[in-house]
């Protein structure tokens, strides 16, 4: 099927919706102002998909998860044995930390999460390239287009609630009376956690997603819903009338996430063991 075009005449729901009807293995391919995603299917399945410059390595997703920390994801993909998916997944499993069921739902989340980007990509191009799959190496999955449409559909609807509720990401947080005290009685998502982590007067709402990697939908969402618990409040950054957004390099934590439940001295295990490759 040589397809290509423009999201303008051709929306999201609609690829996917041909795909998946069509059966189609191949790779679809979209670039507009956000950015570039690759996103690969098999007989109609979505199978894998990377955004942006990522490259979509298992220890990124695993990362993303909250299953690594940074510094452990970097020291394992110094080793240069680590960077077949496949054998790392494997090596990780038999350590005993992770069980097939963690590493396929981290997978499943970081390729869903970049779906569902598209959905509100409302202008931008896009090519479909046959037969085209991943790099070998990589671990595919098999997600079923039908749930991935429903639930792209209903994101958009969230979003267009969410951008109404807090449609300014230049503003920065700050957090309410007894803000300990207050965290110690709810459970907060690692990602939760992330974001918690960053709010300080210097960083903007923007700032803090580019500096966990989280879009518009995921950030608004996480920030709304500390709003509606009375965690924090939206403040302006003082002496300044228009908080710059095109950087992160000066965002800083105010109080280190919780750490992974991977420990050093299984990373270290593990890169034994690759080394013995």
């Amino acid at each position: 099927m040589a397809l290509k075009g423009n999201l303008r005449d051709f929306s999201t729901t609609q690829l996917l919706n041909l795909i998946n009807l069509a059966r189609k293995t191949g790779l679809l391919v979209v670039e507009s102002k956000n950015g570039t995603a690759h996103v690969f299917f098999k007989e109609g399945r979505l199978t894998y998909a990377t955004y942006g410059g990522q490259d979509g390595r298992l220890t990124a997703m695993l990362v993303r998860a909250g299953k690594l920390t940074d510094a452990q994801a970097s020291k394992i993909n110094e080793q240069p044995e680590a960077r077949n998916d496949r054998e790392l997944g494997a090596l990780l499993i038999q350590a005993g930390h992770l069980s097939q069921n963690d590493i396929v739902a981290s997978i499943k989340s970081y390729v869903l999460d970049v779906v569902y980007r598209l959905f509100a990509w409302m202008d931008g191009t896009f090519r479909f390239e046959p037969s085209q799959l991943p790099p070998n190496d990589r671990i595919q999955v098999k997600i079923e287009l039908e749930n991935v449409i429903m639930e792209g559909s209903r994101r958009i609807k969230e979003i267009e609630r969410l951008r109404d509720e807090l449609p300014d990401l230049d503003v920065t947080l700050q957090f309410t009376d007894r803000p300990d005290a207050r965290l110690r009685n709810i459970n907060l998502s690692v990602e939760e956690w992330r974001v918690v982590s960053f709010i300080n007067p210097k960083n903007t709402i923007r700032q803090i997603a580019q500096a966990n990697n989280m879009n518009e939908f995921q950030i608004r969402k996480i920030v709304y819903g500390m709003l509606q618990a009375g965690l924090v409040e939206l403040m302006t950054p003082r002496g300044q009338t228009t908080p710059s957004s095109s950087s992160t390099a000066q965002v800083t934590a105010a109080s280190p996430p919780p750490k992974s439940g991977v420990s050093k001295s299984l990373v270290n295990r593990v890169i034994s063991r690759i080394k013995q490759l």
